[in-house]
């Protein structure tokens, strides 16, 4: 279903009135959030499957959709204007939905962020864009969007937010060395991160993974 709680009619560009669609508790029963990001092909409601395994009494899940199944069409080595106007407006859905969640009573610290392969790339680059506690932030197969060397400037504090990188040694989509760069300037925000390099993987997300953030889940609503 399409949330009347999250308005995306006001971002500009390619992605202004995009659905988000929603699981789990309503919101005015949760006491945190989980946004959801899908990657390139994909759509909200697949990856708000993802959701089924980190659900608690609770949590509310949201998972807006990129229009035409894709948030920017290019490479996320590519450089940056090479997938403007599209990131722009992905990056201003994702402010718009932490912004509905705090307004419905659901601060930033209780806000979790995960997103595979493009999303993945898009949470990422979110949360250092947009540096404040928040309340877990995973990423599967991704990293900081942008060339290489590009210059990483970002402000703020993650300030010991709980960050999970995961991708494997043999993804050809994600090279290893952006997982660590992400690591390293996520780290430098305050982050408190974690990263894990499986070998032998490819492009995808293993029960592992699951598993941590599942944990970082419960510990968020433990508090």
């Amino acid at each position: 279903m399409t949330d009347s709680n999250f308005d995306t009619d006001d971002i500009d560009g390619p992605h202004a009135g995009q659905e988000v669609v929603t699981s789990g508790v309503p919101l005015d029963d949760a006491r945190a959030a989980m946004i959801l990001v899908h990657g390139r092909g994909a759509t909200a409601r697949s990856i708000l499957e993802l959701g089924q395994e980190f659900r608690h009494e609770g949590i509310s899940f949201l998972a807006p959709q990129a229009a035409g199944n894709t948030w920017y069409p290019q490479s996320f080595l590519a450089p940056l204007d090479a997938n403007q106007p599209h990131l722009s407006s992905a990056l201003s859905l994702l402010e718009t939905l932490v912004s509905d969640l705090e307004a419905a009573g659901i601060p930033p610290e209780r806000t979790f962020l995960l997103g595979f392969s493009q999303g993945a790339c898009l949470t990422t680059e979110f949360v250092a864009r947009n540096a404040r506690k928040y309340g877990g932030v995973a990423a599967f197969s991704g990293g900081l969007i942008g060339p290489e060397g590009m210059p990483r400037e970002y402000d703020g504090s993650l300030d010991e937010t709980s960050v999970y990188l995961g991708c494997g040694d043999n993804d050809q989509h994600i090279p290893v060395e952006r997982v660590h760069e992400t690591e390293a300037v996520l780290t430098a925000l305050d982050g408190s991160v974690t990263e894990r390099i499986f070998e032998g993987m490819g492009h995808g997300v293993v029960q592992e993974e699951v598993a941590h953030v599942e944990r970082m889940v419960a510990r968020l609503l433990a508090e």
